[in-house]
C-alpha cells in the first residue's frame, strides 16, 4: 500500500521530440470507479490497481494498492471492463529544471536526491484510440508539501488535478 500523491497538467505544446524519451505503451479499465478499481496492461506487465482517497480528507494524496496479475487473469477481468477501454503511450521526461526553488531543494535534500535519480519525473500520456488527441502531464510527488511548491513547466498550460473531467476513471465514462 502506498500514497499517491499526484498533480496532472494540460500541454500548450510538446518542444521536444518523444521519440528520445523512454515509452510505455498502456491500456486499461475500470471495473469500478469509486473507488476506482483498474486493470492495466503495460508492456508485457498486468496488474490491478485500487485507488481511494480517504473520507474527511483534503489532500491530493490518494491510497493505492497494486496487485500484479497474468495475461490470462487480465484478459478476463478485461472482458468485465465498465466503459471505454483506455489506450496510451506514457513518455518518462525529466522534471523542468526550474520546477522548484534552489532554496527549497536545498532544504529538502530528499526530494534534490529524487530529481536527479529519476523518481520525481514527468509522465507524460499521449492518449490513441477513442482519447486520441488528449494529452496529459503528471507528476506524482513524494510528499504533498513538495507537490504545493513545484512550478509548472512553461510548456505546460493549465493545472487540472483534482479536476475529475481528467481522470482516467471519469474519462473511462466518457460517451464518445
Amino acid at each position: 500500500m502506498g500514497i499517491e500523491i499526484e498533480k496532472k497538467f494540460l500541454t500548450k505544446e510538446i518542444p521536444f521530440d518523444l521519440s528520445s524519451f523512454p515509452c510505455h505503451e498502456i491500456e486499461q479499465g475500470y471495473l469500478n470507479v469509486h473507488p476506482a478499481v483498474r486493470i492495466r496492461k503495460e508492456d508485457d506487465d498486468y496488474y490491478m490497481t485500487y485507488k481511494a482517497v480517504k473520507e474527511n480528507y483534503d489532500g491530493i494524496g490518494k491510497t493505492e494498492y497494486n496487485m500484479e496479475l497474468d495475461r490470462q487473469s487480465y484478459e478476463h477481468l478485461r472482458t468485465k471492463v465498465d466503459g471505454n477501454i483506455i489506450t496510451k503511450k506514457r513518455y518518462i521526461i525529466p522534471i523542468n529544471q526550474d520546477g522548484f526553488d534552489s532554496d527549497y531543494l536545498d532544504n529538502n535534500p530528499s526530494l534534490k536526491k529524487a530529481i536527479e535519480d529519476g523518481s520525481v519525473k514527468i509522465e507524460l500520456d499521449v492518449f490513441e484510440g477513442v482519447f486520441k488527441g488528449r494529452i496529459l502531464a503528471e507528476i506524482e510527488f513524494p510528499s504533498e508539501d513538495a507537490a504545493a511548491h513545484y512550478k509548472m513547466a512553461d510548456w505546460f498550460l493549465e493545472d487540472v488535478t483534482g479536476d475529475t473531467g481528467y481522470s482516467n476513471s471519469q474519462m473511462s465514462r466518457e460517451k464518445v
